[in-house]
């Protein structure tokens, strides 16, 4: 443990007046208590009161360390105060006080003893008193302190004891859109960075399948403060009052410890929730790029089962259907093929409304779902002006890219009728999210709806045909830049990029690009699993275990295996990665290989045109990514 792990800018008073002891007292008591650590201000209080009659703890060079034990203090902390005048501390004192370090220690065990020693051999130093004396702010006096520690001490820890824990002092939310990979990663990265740095952490993971080690109403009064690691939106609404750290999933993997001492130092403002019921408000650290990715992803991340789910079955159905029959009805010629492609068609139909519904919802929470699933109804049928003039009711659909913006358009549609309806009567409060909301956003929206449909066909038309056209070096070409793109970030926006637009393309009917999209994120994890076989002089023992796990992963189409590797050798990792890759998806589009399903890695293999030459796609690629890795990698010496 470190001595700048037990303060907080909150704790930390600079250029206060103060005439007396008792004043004095009363100050440190006020900023300890800061820390959410102190059951009963009074009885801690007499706790100081009792240890100065023992004897004073002005040190010198007006130096005063006030401290006590007492089984009202939950966990370890301190506490720093800079008076504007010096004062007479103790009338035997040889000197007048201007700085005073306050500790606060629970009654069992010694560890306020190493914490004052840690102190008192740091302000030996002349030269770092100086600094705190200077210091402009609470944030300067921290970073002199820790300077000072990692000078004098680097890493090591003032104690080999145990702190007792009545409770985590810092709490953490982790969501990615997939839910599968990078949000278990964070939660690890944040959990071994608390442990490092004894500050028990408590990380709740908002994955696939629902939110596991929930934090609780007690966890969450007590704490110092909650980080979320997100980039979908999670309930937040409970955080109300409390310091919050909203970042990226990618920082709770990459910067842990960052994070952490941000929450116990007093770094992160306090969040105020806007009422909604399940759903975040962007933190000041959201920029609006990052706002407008986790609404997608939201939607991103609910469509996918539907996809999926909807896509293997129309997939099964061709399988096992009988081209001979009847061409024209290929994959309803036989009762078992018809069963498989009227249930997955039902699924898959509906990835549109789902897609626009949970973006919209991500927006303005629950009232904007139902305004977003009837524009990605309309999305997905097509309605527009001319269509009905002429007595249609349907017309042209505008497809992903027209849902896609029915989701922002629904979302921040009900974002506005909430705004302009909240000077209504209370009474009237009750159909707000009743009548007001659903009426107004559905009819808004059918209006967008009519106009933009026929736009985002002709959009969709021309890249449809566009796909369709492209042969040759072209569509070559497309295969590498798709499959690279998903081995730049493993999971990351570039990746997601790359995903989205296949998927867009499968919705189109072009499945050669969904083929090049999810053979390029398997190979990172496969290409850096042979290399850590084959060479294994090159890697740690650690990271030669791991690579085991990245057969699997590899194989499942879970690119997200490869990040550790990436995040500790960028340079040699991600070129080789995304070689390897790129190669990969220009032989899944030199051979003709079309995939019907958005996922499923070597699962869905059997349901792949020209399956065999799929595999060798895979093969090359991981291979070759696994040779460039390993002649790049150094030779590792004990």
């Amino acid at each position: 443990m470190r001595i700048t792990s037990l303060f907080s800018l909150n704790a930390i008073a600079l250029d206060v007046a103060a005439s007396n002891q008792d004043e004095i007292i009363d100050k440190v008591v006020e900023l300890q208590s800061t820390h959410n650590n102190i059951l009963d201000k009074e009885a801690y209080k007499k706790a100081l009161y009792a240890r100065e009659e023992e004897g004073s703890t002005y040190v010198d060079n007006g130096i005063t360390v006030p401290h006590a034990k007492s089984d009202v203090v939950t966990r370890p902390s301190l506490a720093a105060l800079r008076l504007s005048s010096p004062v007479q501390y103790n009338p035997d004192d040889d000197g007048k006080t201007d700085l005073l370090f306050a500790i606060a220690a629970p009654q069992n065990g010694s560890l306020h003893v190493d914490m004052l020693a840690r102190m008192m051999q740091m302000l030996m130093n002349e030269e770092f008193v100086e600094q705190l004396r200077t210091a402009k702010t609470p944030q300067a006096f921290l970073d002199a302190i820790d300077k000072q520690e990692e000078a004098q001490f680097g890493s090591e820890s003032f104690t080999d004891q145990s702190i007792p824990q009545d409770g985590f002092r810092v709490l953490a939310v982790t969501a990615c859109p997939n839910g599968i990979a990078h949000t278990y990663m964070a939660a690890e990265a944040l959990t071994k960075a608390g442990t490092k740095l004894e500050l028990p952490v408590k990380v709740e993971t908002n994955g696939s399948d629902g939110a596991k080690n929930i934090l609780t109403r007690e966890e969450i009064a007590a704490c110092d403060g909650i980080i979320v690691a997100a980039d979908k939106n999670v309930e937040t609404a409970r955080f109300d009052g409390k310091p919050v750290l909203f970042t990226r999933v990618d920082d709770g993997i990459h910067k842990p410890e960052e994070l952490i001492l941000k929450i116990v130092r007093g770094e992160v403002p306090i969040y105020h929730s806007k009422d909604k019921a399940a759903g975040d408000a962007p933190g000041a650290s959201d920029s609006a790029a990052h706002t407008v990715y986790k609404h997608l992803m939201n939607g991103v991340s609910n469509m996918l089962p539907f996809v999926v789910g909807g896509g293997i079955m129309i997939a099964l159905a061709f399988l096992l259907d009988d081209y001979t029959i009847d061409p024209s009805n290929f994959g309803m010629n036989t009762p078992i093929a018809a069963f498989f492609k009227t249930v997955g068609s039902a699924a898959f139909s509906y990835m549109l409304p789902i897609l626009a519904g949970f973006i919209a919802m991500s927006i303005a929470d629950r009232p904007g779902l139902a305004v977003g699933f009837a524009g990605g109804i309309l999305a997905m049928n097509g309605t527009n002006f001319a269509g009905l003039a002429s007595g249609e009711t349907t017309g042209i659909s505008g497809g992903f890219l027209a849902a896609l913006l029915a989701g922002f358009v629904a979302g921040y549609v009900v974002e506005f009728l909430k705004k302009i309806t909240e000077k209504l009567p209370a009474s009237l409060n009750g159909i707000r999210p009743m009548l007001i909301y659903p009426l107004g956003g559905i009819l808004i929206v059918g209006a967008v709806m009519c106009g933009i449909n026929p736009v985002m066909g002709m959009i969709n038309t021309a890249m449809t045909d566009w796909l369709n056209a492209l042969g040759g070096t072209s569509k070559v070409l497309l295969g590498a830049i798709v499959a690279g793109m998903m081995s730049v970030d493993m999971g990351g926006p570039c990746n997601k990029a790359a995903y989205v637009f296949g998927t867009a393309a499968l919705a189109s009917g072009n499945y050669e690009v969904m083929a090049a999209v999810m053979v390029g994120g398997m190979v990172p994890p496969l290409a850096i699993a042979l290399s850590t076989t084959f060479c294994p002089k090159k890697w740690t023992p650690d990271e030669r275990r791991n690579g085991i796990v990245n057969y699997v992963m590899g194989l499942c189409f879970v690119t997200e295996g490869a990040i550790p590797y990436a995040a500790s050798d960028p340079l040699r990792v991600l070129p080789s990665c995304v070689i390897g890759a790129a190669l990969a998806g220009s032989l899944s589009m030199i051979f003709g290989c079309a995939l019907r399903a958005p996922h499923g890695g070597i699962f869905v293999f059997p349901v792949v045109d020209h399956a065999l030459m799929y595999v060798v796609a895979l093969a090359a690629g991981s291979i070759v990514g696994a040779v460039i890795l390993s002649l790049l990698k150094k030779t590792r010496t004990e």
